[in-house]
């Protein structure tokens, strides 16, 4: 079975920075989505939030991490959005940036929708290095037509990018 990505639609934050990244108007008519992100915030390192289609409930995920100073973690945890781990901030290395995938079969069928995240977090400083791997479920039946993501308390630096494929199954 041959896998087709096609870009969707691309984010470059600007200067100034960005409270959010949002994808709109998202079509309903591939297999599945993956959003590649290279982030940094204004800030210190902080937790990034997803949303879909603008819903504040039904999202539960589990978490497993790890960083040098505490080693592997996992928690549980449900709420108004999926809260994956940290992005880059100004405790990290200088002018790097964090990569993350998140993924999500079949957000267009009328059942709830799973997800999956994995997310790296580069230091060559300090701080720690933050890896983890989220896989969740939102607990609603629509077609996911738009994506949020936003920070608890700062912005995205200038150059932080966010890719949204569409993913078909032939």
């Amino acid at each position: 079975m041959a896998t087709t990505f096609t870009k969707i639609a691309s984010v470059t934050v600007g200067s100034g920075g960005a409270a959010s990244i949002d994808f709109t108007s998202i079509p309903g008519t591939y297999t599945d989505l993956c959003v590649k992100l290279s982030t940094r915030l204004n800030g210190s390192a902080s937790t990034v939030r997803t949303s879909f289609n603008g819903s504040a409930s039904g999202y539960s995920e589990c978490m497993l991490y790890t960083n040098a100073s505490t080693g592997p973690y996992g928690a549980a945890r449900s709420g108004t959005y999926v809260e994956w781990m940290y992005s880059d901030g100004t405790l990290n290395t200088a002018n790097t940036f964090n990569s993350a995938d998140v993924y999500i079969p079949n957000y267009a069928g009328s059942n709830n929708k799973s997800f999956s995240i994995d997310n790296a977090n580069e230091t060559n400083g300090t701080a720690d290095q933050l890896i983890n791997i989220n896989s969740g479920l939102w607990s609603n039946s629509a077609a996911i037509t738009s994506i949020t993501f936003t920070t608890g308390s700062t912005s995205f630096v200038q150059y932080s990018t966010a890719t949204l494929y569409g993913i078909k199954n032939s």
